[in-house]
């Protein structure tokens, strides 16, 4: 480590800020969403009230896919992974009573971000908040859902074009606004090695700020708002280096081939979340242990925000009081460990700087290839990155099958027959709710109305317009999530594997 390199400058290897959470701790984010507004929002408003410092929204895969409650492809999957939000009434419902210009929102949405964006702008609208006041994030990450998570819905270029859109709006319209998480999480989900992680997260990093820039704008108006979002693994030491090579190769990234100017362009600012491919249905409460473990990496590898997953996260979404337990982890390694009072405290360190330089250089060298192929993109379209992930998440379920990389209570240290414990339940009753007021919401409104504003909304896009003022439009004239995919669709068509 360079005797230069210091916290809040360039190139920010040990932290972006000066002081880290020696002034102001991480954002401590749970994330939830359940079969209806209502209940997802009173779960908002119950982890609020624990010391939640930002809230996390996880979407029903009809939702992520752009189809409404009611759609024939949405059969059997409302409502199952997250909350269903086809209206802007679902929207207001789920903030209801929680103060938009106080409480930072990030929502997990890529190829429907703008829609669900639109939605979260004008419910705060309604309550009389102004954009330029709105905190939060939305992913908007489409390039990792071609490689690991499959919730893609256009072709890669229009995709790109609408994550662009996204930049350029939210520069001009709502400053405090994070206008992409660049996702490194899935990737590592999927089964990629930590320098895998960090090289296709800034891969396609380096895919959106080309787009950007490529379109007109100026690197040092939108590269401030980008964030990044990556897991924390259950190799201590590993993890911690990763956050710390991922903020040293991106400073040099968007200085040296960006030509950014701006310090804040190049800052890294993470998100974090526990690895939920390292929990195990076995012996769930090992998996408290595991959560601890892979938070106090992402704290000592130097997190901007953090969320906690809960023990029962292998089996069902997890119960209130297990997602409060995740929340006490986080606050317990804030509050009585006192780690928060040493910016960096791992710098220095022989091994951490090591595998610091080592992350770097094979990030590197991965980057290079995908360069060497014509970027993110085209790597994608070649397979290349889909094929290194499933080729490294072969030989790490070979070596736990074969017992040689141990995983206590799966393949060693397992115990006598398997206690499950109460779990969370899917509210069916709750699926039929969401499609009776979505009948209703369609019956009130003004349809013609609606109509116009899709049918100004095609017209944008075939033109080429930026889709996010149109978006709004259509929300404000309550056209539905589904209705205003379907245009997108009808111009852009869709994406096939």
């Amino acid at each position: 480590m360079s005797n230069k390199e210091q916290a809040g400058k360039y190139p920010f290897t040990r932290g972006v800020y000066p002081e880290m959470y020696r002034q102001r701790l991480w954002t401590m984010r749970q994330y939830a969403g359940f079969t209806s507004s209502e209940e997802t929002n009173r779960r908002y408003r119950h982890l609020l009230k624990q010391g939640v410092t930002g809230l996390s929204v996880a979407f029903d895969l009809p939702t992520q896919i752009g189809y409404d409650s009611d759609h024939a492809m949405a059969q059997g999957e409302v409502g199952r992974v997250g909350v269903p939000i086809c209206t802007l009434e679902d929207m207001e419902i789920l903030m209801d009573e929680i103060p938009q210009n106080e409480v930072s929102t990030s929502m997990t949405i890529n190829s429907t971000a703008a829609i669900l964006l639109a939605f979260y702008a004008v419910a705060a609208e309604k309550k009389g908040i102004p954009l330029e006041k709105l905190r939060g994030t939305v992913q908007n990450d489409i390039l990792k859902e071609y490689v690991a998570r499959g919730t893609y819905i256009f072709p890669t270029e229009p995709s790109l074009k609408i994550v662009t859109d996204i930049f350029e709006f939210c520069g001009q319209n709502m400053p405090k606004w994070n206008t992409i998480s660049v996702s490194g999480y899935h990737i590592r989900e999927a089964g990629s090695t930590a320098a895998q992680e960090l090289a296709f997260t800034l891969a396609n990093g380096i895919a959106y700020v080309q787009a950007a820039v490529d379109r007109g704008l100026n690197v040092d108006d939108f590269a401030p708002r980008l964030s990044f979002f990556f897991n924390a693994h259950i190799d201590f030491f590993e993890e911690i280096s990763k956050f710390r090579a991922a903020r040293r190769l991106w400073a040099k990234i968007m200085k040296e081939r960006f030509g950014a100017t701006n310090p804040k362009s190049m800052m890294c600012r993470i998100h974090t979340q526990t690895a939920g491919s390292s929990l195990t249905a076995q012996q769930i409460d090992n998996n408290v242990v595991r959560t601890a473990v892979e938070a106090m990496a992402a704290v000592l590898g130097g997190t901007q925000s953090l969320h906690t997953n809960a023990r029962d996260e292998a089996l069902a979404l997890p119960t209130e009081a297990s997602a409060e337990l995740a929340l006490r982890t986080q606050q317990i390694i804030a509050h009585e460990t006192r780690v928060t009072d040493a910016v960096d405290p791992l710098g220095g360190s022989y091994y951490v700087e090591a595998l610091t330089n080592q992350l770097e250089a094979d990030a590197k060298a991965l980057i290079r290839k995908i360069d060497e192929r014509g970027g993110a993109a085209a790597a994608i379209e070649q397979n290349f990155i889909q094929d290194e992930i499933s080729r490294s998440a072969y030989e790490t379920q070979k070596r736990i099958d074969s017992g040689e990389q141990v995983v206590v209570g799966l393949n060693k240290f397992t115990g006598d027959e398997e206690q499950i414990p109460e779990l969370q339940q899917i509210d069916l009753s709750g699926v039929e709710q969401q499609k009776t007021r979505l009948k209703a919401f369609k019956k009130k409104r003004n349809s013609s109305a609606a109509l116009d504003s899709l049918s100004a909304l095609k017209v944008a896009t075939e033109n080429g317009d930026n889709l996010l003022p149109p978006i709004l439009d259509a929300v404000r004239s309550h056209a539905t999530l589904g209705e205003i995919s379907s245009v997108l669709r009808e111009v852009y068509g869709e994406y096939k594997e």
